[in-house]
């Protein structure tokens, strides 16, 4: 067993693990974030995405204990400080950017990233962006449209699907 301690969405943790332990399995078995989610554990699908020290990570692909130390983001901690939705989850819902829900708090976790790093992207570096996230159900358009209104810019010219 290996001790390991982080902060997660602003709360300090520790825990004991096998060195094997995944980031995913310990925010979800050890932690009971289950808004990461896990749906390939081969780092193709995005579900998983969180933020590790301010920048994205599969976290399907990330040992727990690799982020001793570190500040760790979820889904969970992306809701405003009264519980109600940041501006990319409220954009998401306003603009269809979701139908199962199964990929969504990836999506939104890369979003954050991306508009962290980049306030006004384009549609294109939008979808760039969106790589290695997988939807199986909107086709991505209303995903793209829902992170362009969340950084501001006008989407009433971009054509619902």
């Amino acid at each position: 067993m290996t001790k390991v301690s982080m902060t997660i969405n602003g709360k300090s943790v520790a825990g004991d693990i096998e060195g094997n332990t995944l980031l995913s399995s310990f925010l979800r078995d050890e932690q009971r974030l289950t808004g990461t989610h896990i749906g390939c554990d081969t780092s193709q699908c995005g579900a998983c995405v969180v933020h590790v020290n301010g920048r994205p990570v599969k976290s399907c692909t990330m040992f727990a204990a690799e982020a001793e130390g570190a500040e760790v983001s979820t889904i969970e901690g992306q809701a405003n400080a009264d519980g109600s939705l940041n501006v990319i989850q409220q954009a998401f819902q306003d603009h269809h950017g979701l139908q199962c829900g199964f990929c969504t708090p990836g999506m939104v976790m890369t979003a954050a990233a991306l508009l962290k790093d980049n306030p006004k992207p384009t549609v294109s570096e939008v979808r760039e962006h969106l790589e290695g996230n997988i939807c199986r159900c909107t086709g991505y358009h209303n995903i793209v449209k829902a992170i362009m209104a969340a950084s501001g810019q006008d989407v009433s010219a971009i054509a619902a699907e």
